[in-house]
């Protein structure tokens, strides 16, 4: 299982609604509008590397209102 954190910056405006839709992702544990330099950070898990980078992209990065993403897997040293 591969964690992540992804940081988003979203359009003016839009973070709640970006966090909302973001949090029905299947894959997503958390997401959480934040105030920062990022708008949305959120928690997100899946069986490999591969699948966590399709959910990145196909499904997180489509969600209308964003402007950003940055993955910060997780690791455990």
């Amino acid at each position: 299982m591969v964690q992540a954190y992804i940081l988003i910056q979203t359009e003016v405006g839009k973070a709640a609604d970006v966090a909302r839709e973001i949090a029905a992702i299947q894959g997503v544990t958390q997401a959480e509008d934040v105030t920062g330099p990022y708008d949305v950070i959120v928690r997100a898990e899946a069986r490999n590397v591969d699948e966590l980078g399709k959910l990145v992209v196909a499904q997180i990065q489509a969600v209308d209102g964003i402007t950003r993403t940055l993955t910060c897997p997780i690791v455990h040293i």
